[in-house]
C-alpha cells in the first residue's frame, strides 16, 4: 500500500485506519474501519466497527495529549489535558512598568497589595481574572477584570516582555505567576475597563505604592461571567 504521509526528513506515516464521524443535530456516532489495499494498490474503508473509549485513550495519547498523574494542589479550580485554572490568594507583589513616561516610571519596581487573582492557561496562553473575595472561588462566583496592563477584556495576557515557563503543569503555576509578575507591563490591550478608581489605571497603582495596605477591591471592575464561563469560553468572546 502506498498511502502515506511525511512529517520532517526520518519519519514516514502509513496509513492504517480511519474514523467517520457521524452527525444528527447534537448528537454523534463514529464508526473504526481498517484501511485496506485493492489489487491496484487504491486504498478502501474495511467494515466499520464502533469506536471504543480505549481506542480513543491510545489515540489521545498517540497524538501526545496524555497527562501524566499529577496530585492536585487545593488551589487548582479546572484541570484538562490542555487546560489549567487556579487560584492565588491576595498578596503584595513587585510591578514593572515598561511604557518610559514619568508616571510609569516613579511606580516602577515597587511593592503593591494585589488582590486575589484567578489564573488559566489554555496551552501556552496565559489568562488572569481577579476576585472581589479572598476565598476558594465557586463555580458560580463572579470574576472581575484583572487590574493590569497587558490583559485585554477575555482576560487574555499580551506575553510581551514575559519570560515564558517551559513547562506548563501543576508544579509549575508558581513560576507562571511569578513569570507574569515580573515582566514589564507597557500598555492597555484592547478596549477594556481594568478599574473603577476615578483616577483610572495610574490613579489607583499610585495610590497603592508601597503601602502595606489590602488592594481596595471595590475599584474592580466585573468582568460579567462567573468562573464557570471564564473556564467554558477560555478566553473567546
Amino acid at each position: 500500500m502506498t498511502s502515506h504521509v511525511r512529517i520532517g526528513d526520518n519519519r514516514i506515516f502509513t496509513l492504517k485506519q480511519a474514523v467517520l464521524l457521524y452527525q444528527d443535530g447534537s448528537t454523534n456516532f463514529a464508526t473504526l474501519h481498517e484501511v485496506k489495499s485493492s489489487h491496484e494498490g487504491v486504498p478502501y474503508l474495511g467494515a466499520g466497527q464502533s469506536v471504543t473509549t480505549g481506542f480513543l485513550e491510545r489515540l489521545a495519547k498517540g497524538l501526545g495529549a496524555s497527562l501524566a498523574p499529577e496530585v492536585l494542589p487545593a488551589n487548582i479550580l479546572s484541570r484538562t489535558p490542555e487546560l489549567i485554572v487556579w487560584w492565588s490568594p491576595e498578596k503584595p507583589r513587585l510591578m514593572f512598568f515598561g511604557d518610559g513616561n514619568k508616571d510609569t516610571t516613579e511606580l516602577n519596581g515597587r511593592m503593591y497589595p494585589h488582590p486575589a487573582l484567578v489564573f488559566m492557561l489554555n496551552g501556552r496562553e496565559l489568562l488572569v481574572r481577579s476576585l472581589g473575595e479572598n476565598r476558594r472561588p465557586a463555580a458560580d462566583t463572579r470574576l472581575k477584570s484583572a487590574p493590569y496592563w497587558n490583559t485585554d477584556a477575555q482576560g487574555r495576557v499580551c506575553l510581551g516582555s514575559m519570560r515564558v515557563p517551559e513547562e506548563a503543569s501543576a508544579g509549575s503555576l508558581s513560576v507562571w505567576e511569578d513569570a507574569y509578575f515580573a515582566s514589564e507591563f507597557t500598555h492597555p490591550s484592547g478596549a477594556v475597563q481594568l478599574t473603577t478608581h476615578p483616577g483610572g489605571f495610574l490613579g489607583l497603582w499610585s495610590r497603592l505604592a508601597g503601602r502595606d495596605r489590602r488592594f481596595p477591591v471595590k475599584f474592580l471592575a466585573d468582568a460579567n461571567q462567573t468562573l464557570q464561563e471564564f473556564v467554558q469560553k477560555r478566553g473567546e468572546p
